[in-house]
């Protein structure tokens, strides 16, 4: 999750309005690709590391700042393209508290098999991303 937050931090201030995500796809120890989101319209953090595997890539770990998103807006729904891969467990960093996700996309992930676990590096992962996130006051 530190590279993922590594990652995250080179987002900026091109990802902007979006938060500035970060991700990492490994297995076991090897980092097979990493991610960070892109100016609106383009790659998320996921979308930019699905892309860049090998083809039928074995199954792999994703380690990700944000919970990935479970809404089809300028992109498509990062928590859906990856039920499409072989994704045996995704690390989030923390919850995504935009009230089109808060939860949503941890919920496609499960539905389809894959192993959820939030937290790590919760509070590093928050210190980074709080000024960025969807508030009621926004």
């Amino acid at each position: 999750m530190a590279r993922a937050l590594a990652e995250s931090q080179r987002a900026l201030p091109l990802c902007l309005p979006n938060p500035p995500v970060g991700c990492v796809v490994a297995s076991g120890s090897l980092i097979r690709a990493t991610g960070y989101t892109r100016a609106p319209g383009q790659h998320h953090a996921e979308a930019m590391a699905l892309a860049a595997l090998p083809p039928n890539p074995a199954p792999f770990s994703v380690y990700v700042t944000l919970e990935p998103c479970s809404f089809y807006g300028r992109t498509p729904s990062c928590a859906l393209a990856l039920t499409h891969f072989s994704v045996d467990t995704v690390y989030v960093g923390m919850l995504d508290p935009d009230p089109r996700n808060n939860g949503k996309g941890l919920d496609i992930l499960r539905r389809a098999g894959i192993r959820v676990e939030v937290g790590l590096l919760a509070e590093d992962v928050a210190a980074f991303l709080q000024p960025y996130l969807w508030t009621a006051a926004r």
